[in-house]
């Protein structure tokens, strides 16, 4: 629970009025437990679960464990993804590929697919997609391609669950300094000059999201739905 998730997500809905219950890898706890410190600070309820949505059964426990712990579901914020920059795909490994996928298209599956007995009408459901939807760099190949599923599943699944009162959409950010980029998600040389390339000369900072991500789940945003939003400093996509 770090980059977008913690300050687009949720921090932002926390200073909205929201508990809030977030996952993470095991190997984030200190970074979870600052994110729950100001949760509470604020006045709501914090609830840590962490856990490997590579695995199936632990995402219909998050699931539950959310509401049992929150009491209700409102909103469900899909946004873990995995990013590793790959010159080649030679140089590509099954099983890097399959990592991608489990945590990019089939996590946000199962998840979706278990929360969606606790949705009512009124609720949200919002995917992370990406610039690299549309504009894919070479080097996110097995990227690139999760977020333009992300992308179709959001569209899709917004006119499958419209007659029941659920809104669906995405949010697709361009450059933004998150620890997908330093962990792997780009190399030394494209880090020096990181969002350069943007209309406004610099990458974004996940902060700069969380108005889109509170506004996709507010009340007056009731006729939004199978709709991408992007924030990528110019770029003009999706």
């Amino acid at each position: 629970m770090i980059g977008v998730g913690r300050w687009s997500a949720a921090i932002a809905y926390a200073r909205e009025g929201a508990d809030v219950a977030i996952n993470y890898f095991p190997t984030e706890e200190p970074d979870a437990r600052d994110v729950i410190a100001l949760i509470e600070a604020g006045g709501r309820k914090g609830i840590a679960l962490p856990g490997d949505l590579r695995d199936e059964a632990f995402c219909r426990t998050l699931v539950a464990d959310a509401v049992a712990g929150l009491g209700r579901l409102d909103s469900l914020v899909s946004n873990a993804a995995r990013q590793q920059t790959r010159a080649s795909i030679l140089d590509l490994t099954s099983e890097e590929f399959d990592a991608t996928m489990k945590t990019n298209i089939y996590a946000p599956f199962w998840i979706i697919k278990a929360a969606l007995p606790h949705l009512k009408p009124g609720s949200v459901i919002i995917g992370t997609t990406s610039k690299q939807a549309a504009d894919p760099s070479g080097e996110f190949y097995q990227y690139a391609m999760t977020k333009a599923a992300t992308s179709n599943y959001v569209r899709s699944l917004a006119k499958q669950l419209a007659p029941k009162g659920i809104r669906v959409n995405g949010v697709a950010p361009g450059p933004i300094w998150t620890p997908l980029q330093v962990s792997g998600g780009a190399t030394q040389e494209k880090l020096m000059h990181f969002g350069e390339e943007t209309p406004m000369g610099r990458a974004g900072q996940p902060v700069e999201l969380a108005g889109i991500y509170v506004q996709l789940a507010a009340d007056d945003g009731s006729f939004a739905t199978g709709h991408v939003y992007g924030s990528a400093g110019g770029g003009g996509l999706p």
